[in-house]
């Protein structure tokens, strides 16, 4: 059997911290759709009978009715295509979801909070969907195949073993438990970060976010295509998403004007499918606006500048001075130390001292 897994697509997703520039966010949902449009097509074109969608399809607290009917749409195009969707933690099966109260087309089958088993002839499909915006107790890991000469196959978002950030773990279950139940094929979501291996026929799998959603998602993004018998299976990664997050480090030290900053940024090599981040580091010897920068430069593709540079001079021993500028720097310092300001208040206090020292030449 012939299958495409995706999972995190996020529909809808605001992307408000993903650039210092505005018209990114609808960039990228262009793009969603964009995507999303191209899985169908594939899916069309090389008769795939099975889709499975592992969960965070789309953003419940921001998708449009617009937006679910255009996914609808895309499903309609595709009729003989059995379509699997197990809802997240983003998109949960709420009595006010989509998922409930939409008509969706018949070839779809949304899982909910109780596990299920369909039947059909080539295969035992089992699935599971969370019913909030969290779950931590799905008795996945209590599930018993019942026709182990058949395909089976589990469908569900999840946390493959606990990590250490307790706040990113949803419906965690054991891998190795989940390899002694003996699916065939487990299709997962809720990591974003791709995790298969071809050589070691692997059958738990993680596909990834089909598209990027930010810096902090590096890489190729897009769908796990599988053939899968009984014995046998074989998985193919394949890339959908046009564009890549990256980051560039600028170090500032050995720069003394915004001008300087701007001209060494124009120098840089930057992919076309690239959209970059730019981190300000080492010592700064002027005062730094991001937006400024941003205005001035000329590739369209840097949008988001990060400034992580600190100020040249050395204020503790400054502040040790008896001059005009160490007496400033020694006030400026005791407002910075109060345990009780804000790291936004130690931020401002710091640009400040900046602002000072350089009126103070």
């Amino acid at each position: 059997m012939k299958f495409v897994h995706i999972a995190d697509m996020h529909f809808d997703s605001p992307f408000v911290k993903l650039s210092d520039k505005d018209i990114l966010g609808d960039l990228r949902r262009l793009e969603q759709r964009k995507v999303f449009k191209k899985i169908i097509e594939y899916i069309k074109n090389n008769n795939i009978k099975y889709f499975f969608i592992s969960g965070d399809l789309y953003e419940h607290k921001y998708v449009r009715q617009s937006t679910i009917e255009y996914i609808n749409k895309l499903f309609k195009e595709i009729p003989e295509t059995k379509i699997f969707i197990a809802p997240g933690n983003h998109d949960p099966y709420l009595k006010n979801s989509y998922y409930n109260k939409f008509n969706w087309n018949e070839n779809v089958k949304i899982f909910n909070s109780e596990i299920e088993k369909i039947e059909l002839p080539e295969a035992d499909i089992y699935g599971f969907g969370f019913d909030d915006f969290y779950c931590n107790n799905s008795n996945i890991e209590n599930i018993e195949i019942e026709n182990k000469e058949k395909i089976n196959i589990l469908i569900t978002h999840a946390t493959l073993d606990a990590g250490n950030n307790v706040e990113k773990n949803y419906n965690i279950v054991s891998s190795k438990k989940l390899k002694e139940k003996n699916f065939d094929y487990i299709a997962l979501g809720h990591i974003h970060k791709l995790d298969f291996n071809t050589e070691e026929q692997q059958r738990i799998v993680y596909p990834g976010s089909t598209v990027s959603l930010g810096f902090d998602e590096p890489g190729k993004h897009g769908m796990i295509v599988g053939e899968l018998e009984k014995e046998n299976i074989n998985l193919t990664f394949v890339p959908l998403d046009e564009e890549q997050f990256v980051k560039e480090n600028i170090d500032v030290t050995n720069m003394f004007s915004k001008e300087e900053l701007i001209e060494n940024i124009n120098e840089l090599e930057i992919k076309e499918d690239e959209y970059v981040e730019l981190l300000l580091i080492g010592n700064r010897n002027f005062e730094i606006d991001k937006y400024t920068i941003l205005k001035y430069i000329d590739n369209q593709r840097i949008i988001k500048i990060k400034d992580q540079t600190e100020i040249a001079y050395d204020l503790e021993k400054l502040s040790n001075t008896t001059t005009l500028k160490g007496l400033f720097v020694k006030k400026m310092l005791e407002k910075s130390q109060n345990k009780n300001i804000s790291k936004d208040e130690k931020n401002i206090i710091e640009k400040a001292i900046e602002i000072g020292l350089e009126a103070l030449e």
